[in-house]
């Protein structure tokens, strides 16, 4: 073959491999092109047949007893997930957000439950019940409401450190908080974690000083006998100094049915001052304890305390729900040594603002005594007919 002859062929084989190359890549292209271009009937009819195929898929399957596949849109199911899990966060914030504002609500003491705040008297006082009383000869100075019996929150600490001393327990014997001594009542807070051993002393002075109630708990709880009798030993020495109206039924006075009256308080007092150690513990400004796993610096909880203004020698606060705020104190007025009961104060505060007008009323006042609430005991009578309630 010449030269010239061998080109030409050349030239038309490769013109024959290039176009063999662009019918292999145009068909897919051109087959698509003309499906698109397929009259609607007949892409209907492709779509039909396909369900069809589908459809005899399914009944085959369900033939020979297999689960027809189901089709799982991810993002619909997760949202769907997360919907329903918002739903439920927000459910459970409603709700605890509901039981905070049923906490939170300001509960009507007994006191006011019975009417003792509508009482007037001349002082103007917050407290529902008033008692001012001279230590050493008894005799009533002022007298609001005094024989209505109610409950007295953390006053029963002082009964509760009479039953300690009489018992002549070791006041260097190390006592151990336990769960048994935590408030499932009110679940009120404490520094002194389940674990914290401290002397029987120091719990006695902050059960006193700071009302630390797990102090007071554990305090009845280590007394011989165990917890029924220390209380059954409460009850025994409140009648042997004459508390006619009260009945304890643990050492705290965070149940409401710790109750008494401001007379039997008076009582109380009187007979808790001959103590020594009580009116140190009960007067004392302040206590650091090593609870064994930090350093708890408490305060004592009346602000009189240490106002260079009052000479109090001892003092117990109290504050529940029920009670409302109290106070009881032995102080020198005038040069007068007085006992003072407050129950059923309006506020914290109010029960101190209470206590500075009766100073005012016993320093510049008139010496004769004030008895408000003629009928006290009528009061007295319809309020043991109603059973205080319990936090819930």
């Amino acid at each position: 073959m010449s030269r010239p002859g061998f080109f030409a062929f050349a030239r038309f084989g490769a013109s024959l491999i290039v176009c063999a190359a662009m019918t292999v890549l145009c068909w897919p292209l051109a087959d698509a092109t003309a499906r698109e271009a397929s009259p609607p009937a007949k892409r209907a009819a492709a779509a039909a047949k396909g369900k069809a195929g589908v459809a005899a898929s399914a009944s085959e399957r369900r033939a020979r007893g297999a689960k027809a596949p189901v089709v799982v849109h991810r993002k619909r199911v997760a949202r769907s997930g997360h919907a329903r899990a918002s739903r439920g966060l927000q459910a459970k914030r409603g709700a605890v957000a509901a039981h905070a504002r049923h906490a939170d609500a300001p509960r009507t003491s007994l006191g006011h439950a019975i009417g003792l705040h509508a009482v007037d008297d001349p002082l103007s006082l917050k407290s529902a019940v008033a008692l001012v009383v001279d230590q050493d000869t008894g005799e009533v100075l002022f007298d609001k409401n005094s024989m209505a019996v109610l409950p007295i929150a953390s006053i029963s600490k002082l009964m509760t450190a009479m039953v300690v001393l009489d018992g002549q327990l070791p006041l260097s014997e190390m006592l151990a908080i336990s769960e048994a001594d935590v408030d499932t009542e009110r679940n009120t807070r404490s520094r002194l974690g389940t674990g914290t051993r401290l002397s029987r002393g120091e719990l006695l002075q902050l059960a006193l000083m700071s009302s630390e109630n797990r102090a007071a708990h554990a305090l009845g709880r280590h007394y011989p006998g165990g917890m029924p009798a220390f209380v059954e030993q409460m009850n025994r020495k409140a009648r042997e100094i004459g508390m006619a109206s009260t009945s304890f039924v643990e050492p705290t006075g965070l149940s409401s049915n710790n109750v008494s009256n401001a007379r039997d308080l008076a009582t109380l007092v009187r007979a808790a001052s001959k103590y020594p150690l009580i009116r140190e513990y009960s007067t004392s400004s302040g206590l650091t304890v090593d609870t064994g796993y930090r350093t708890v610096s408490y305060r004592n909880t009346n602000r009189l305390v240490g106002n260079p203004d009052w000479d109090i020698e001892l003092q117990k606060t109290g504050y529940i729900s029920e009670a409302g705020n109290c106070v009881v104190m032995q102080t020198r007025i005038d040069n007068r040594p007085v006992v003072i009961v407050l129950l059923d104060a309006q506020a914290r505060m109010a029960r101190v603002g209470d206590a500075q007008r009766i100073r005012q009323w016993l320093e510049h006042g008139p010496r004769t005594g004030i008895g408000i609430g003629a009928d006290a005991h009528k009061v007295s009578a319809q309020q043991r007919a109603v059973q205080p309630s319990r936090d819930s």
